[in-house]
């Protein structure tokens, strides 16, 4: 059980997250696909308010979702807080492993939706991390888009991208898909891809 899945809260926080969405002029379109597994990308990350908005799409969605936090986190008193979060304990003093460790995560859970930010920072980069891909492809799982369009104050949800054989094509064609966007903080041009 988690905050995204208990039902009083999950109520709670849906309709709070409607209130302060439409207050500050915010909406979500499109919704989650009816998938039991997929790691679920959000870009572009460009403000420190992008948590914000993100907790603001997931319930209003009612997702019941996961992310990675390091393995300190989840140890007592208050490690179960993390986990009614929606965390999963990844040892980061094993970088070479996480990959392995969220795709043993997800092939040991019925349904296990993985949020990332696969630019892995607010600030510009060039290229994404590939972690999410990796995670997706090893877990034999689609990735769905979050695109958050800071101009229109709007989060498109729910496009998916089935992974190929041809790894260098995805990786080019998934953050193509976002390369448009500018997201809260429209000052920080956020990707710029590479030929």
């Amino acid at each position: 059980m988690t905050i995204f899945n208990t039902p009083i809260l999950s109520r709670m926080f849906h309709y709070l997250a409607l209130f302060f969405m439409r207050a500050f002029g915010w909406r979500v379109e499109g919704t989650l696909p009816d998938l039991p597994k997929y790691v679920l990308i959000g870009a572009p990350h460009t403000s420190s308010w992008d948590f914000v908005l993100f907790l603001g799409v997931i319930f209003t969605l009612r997702a019941n979702v996961k992310f990675m936090g390091k393995a300190e986190l989840f140890r007592s008193p208050f490690g179960w807080f993390f986990y009614f979060c929606g965390g999963v304990p990844v040892d980061r003093k094993k970088p070479g492993r996480l990959v392995e460790q969220m795709v043993k995560a997800c092939k040991e859970s019925s349904q296990f939706i993985l949020t990332i930010a696969p630019e892995g920072t607010r600030h510009h980069v060039t290229e994404w991390k590939r972690g999410y891909y990796h995670i997706a492809k090893g877990a034999g799982v689609p990735i769905v888009m979050a695109k958050v369009d800071g101009k229109q104050k709007t989060v498109h949800v729910g496009q998916i991208y089935h992974l190929t054989e041809d790894a260098e094509a995805d990786l080019k064609a998934i953050p193509a898909a976002f390369s448009h966007l500018v997201g809260i903080n429209p000052r920080r041009k956020y990707i710029t891809l590479k030929n």
